[in-house]
């Protein structure tokens, strides 16, 4: 008879050995690691065992640190970034062009955009795209909250800057229609990004191109 361990993957074979060797704290320490974006079960085991290893003063300085983050971070109640006082330095910024928002999908994509180095204006966050197959719709995004800005505030352009998926076409298309009004330009971002991602994806250079070439939508 074949023997069935051939079939198995080697990759699992290493773990399931290493979780035998490894004590349980470890194993777990790994487990919850390997939940954090862009770190794989061999990144997460690398880390874990670092850890472990490490003086426990800086250990314990790492696990306050982050504690203290999560507990002081919040969302800005005007446009959504993340920051500790609300409203936010960009918000608050009398040298930003006030006329001009940016609208993103999520608070991170906000320093992809910074770092493209030419934009001065301000932002808003959507905290999503619409996507009925999720179960997201516009009601489900801080759409209402822009259009409430647009009356408080002097905005001249609005500039879309969402993914370039079938949800971020969607999405932008939606906003174009609905904030659609008299005396404002809605424009989005053109060339440069690849078909099917994010904002995270893309580099300064293509950014700043991309911000440069929007293109007024109607």
């Amino acid at each position: 008879m074949e023997d069935c361990a051939s079939h198995v993957p080697a990759f699992l074979i290493f773990n399931f050995a290493l979780a035998v060797m490894l004590p349980a704290s470890i194993t777990a320490l790994i487990a919850t690691l390997s939940k954090l974006p862009g770190v794989g079960p061999r990144s997460a085991e690398r880390i874990a065992l670092h850890l472990v290893q490490t003086d426990p003063a800086v250990v314990k300085l790492l696990a306050e640190t982050m504690r203290q983050a999560r507990e002081h971070i919040r969302f800005c109640e005007t446009c959504g970034a993340l920051t500790e006082k609300s409203p936010c330095s960009t918000c608050t910024d009398t040298r930003r062009d006030a006329a001009m928002v940016c609208v993103v999908e999520r608070a991170v994509d906000i320093l992809s955009v910074e770092k493209s180095g030419t934009y001065r204006g301000k932002f808003h966050v959507l905290g999503g795209k619409i996507s009925p197959l999720d179960g997201v719709g516009p009601e489900d995004l801080r759409i209402a909250d822009l259009e409430e800005r647009l009356t408080l505030e002097p905005i001249k352009e609005i500039i879309i800057a969402l993914g370039t998926d079938v949800e971020g076409d969607a999405t932008s298309n939606y906003l174009a229609k609905r904030l659609t009004r008299s005396g404002l330009k809605i424009s989005r971002i053109a060339y440069g990004l690849p078909a099917g991602s994010g904002l995270e994806y893309a580099d300064e250079l293509t950014l700043n191109r991309a911000l440069e070439g929007r293109r007024e939508m109607f």
